[in-house]
């Protein structure tokens, strides 16, 4: 990635990260169910469930119980011969708090820690910064990206080219914060920026209300895939990562048994096709 940073390293993050999952911890424990190690893998083994820590209203990853996140925490307790048993939760001010909750300590208000946390970065900085876990299992590539009614703007080369266009975009997001810093803020007047995530971005574009829609990959494409209409791109603009950002599944770093049975599990599940079967049947389209 080079002098690239990934988003949850990104100035705002603690912003943008509250945005995607904006549910407080109180209805995080309204939902899950408390985790308890009972001795690492064998511990899961004989428990016969694996308790998997999915972060709240991130669609469409997850969103009420549903998304890409669920149905791949069920199809790799599957793999590994396991029930499955979801930890929803909201983020915390950062991936460091993310993994002391939902893999290595538990929350202060005594929920967690799961035995396994999806969605996080792979990322040897954050690895380093986090000694207590280790990242395995990468599944899935994201980048920034803008999609624009093609009658309106037939290409996009640059974002100066949106000038005079409304533009929807989830303020408190990497998107967000990208948009609102481009071309010298020259676009700030045309940002419609009210919205949690970037999918109501894309079901503003999908309405007709504005002329393009910034946001995650998987957001827009979860709304746009197929519709000829609209353009889908990378975001044109210098300080977005340019080869996105890989995400993985988090465990202790002394989980080795869970680890190897779960970079096991997640290789049949690509090399049967079921992995990117669950992306397509969210209308995303799979990237490693």
């Amino acid at each position: 990635m080079g002098d690239q940073e990934l988003p949850g390293n990104a100035p705002g993050e603690a912003a943008v990260r509250r945005a995607f999952l904006k549910r407080g911890v109180a209805a995080a424990l309204a939902f899950a169910l408390p985790a308890v190690h009972a001795g690492g893998w064998q511990g899961i083994r004989q428990r016969g469930s694996l308790q998997v820590a999915l972060y709240q209203e991130m669609p469409p990853f997850h969103a009420q119980g549903r998304g890409i996140d669920v149905d791949l925490a069920r199809a790799l307790a599957a793999q590994l011969g396991l029930g499955f048993s979801a930890l929803p939760f909201a983020a915390g001010e950062n991936m460091g708090d993310d993994l002391r909750n939902a893999v290595w300590k538990g929350h202060y208000l005594g929920w967690g820690p799961a035995d396994v946390l999806l969605h996080v970065p792979v990322d040897a900085p954050l690895m380093r910064a986090t000694p207590q876990v280790r990242i395995v299992a990468p599944y899935y590539r994201e980048r920034v990206a803008v999609a624009f009614d093609r009658q309106r703007l037939p290409a996009l080369e640059s974002l100066a080219a949106l000038r005079g266009q409304p533009i929807a975009v989830a303020g408190l997001s990497l998107a967000g914060w990208l948009m609102l810093g481009a071309e010298g803020g020259l676009l700030r007047e045309q940002l419609q920026t009210h919205l949690p995530h970037g999918v109501a971005a894309a079901e503003a574009l999908q309405r007709g209300e504005v002329a393009a829609a910034a946001g995650l990959a998987s957001e827009l494409e979860s709304v746009l895939a197929g519709d000829a209409r609209f353009a889908l791109q990378p975001l044109p603009a210098p300080r977005a990562p340019r080869d996105g950002w890989a995400v993985g599944c988090a465990v202790r770093k002394d989980a080795d048994e869970l680890a190897a049975a779960l970079q096991q599990g997640m290789q049949s599940l690509q090399a049967s096709g079921e992995l990117q079967a669950i992306f397509r049947a969210h209308r995303v389209e799979p990237r490693l």
